[in-house]
């Protein structure tokens, strides 16, 4: 992966987790680190080409799904 693809990758993580945390009123960190318990931030990264072509609201309502059915409690 080129340095560019790199970067796009990762302000496309970045962002989706500033909008996940705004979604469901939590900091960035704890956005994070719930993610990040659930897999998704490797989901993310795995799938990027396929998730950035989506848009941040419909992938935050399907991330969310994601989590809450591995016994997640946001909704």
């Amino acid at each position: 992966m080129d340095k560019q693809s790199m970067n796009d990758k990762i302000e496309y993580i970045v962002m989706f987790i500033s909008e996940f945390s705004k979604k469901h009123h939590l900091t960035g960190r704890q956005a994070y680190c719930y993610l990040k318990e659930f897999g998704t931030v490797e989901i993310l990264d795995e799938f990027y080409d396929v998730m950035h072509t989506q848009s941040f609201e419909n992938m935050v309502m399907n991330i969310t799904a994601f989590c809450h059915r591995k016994g997640g409690v946001l909704q």
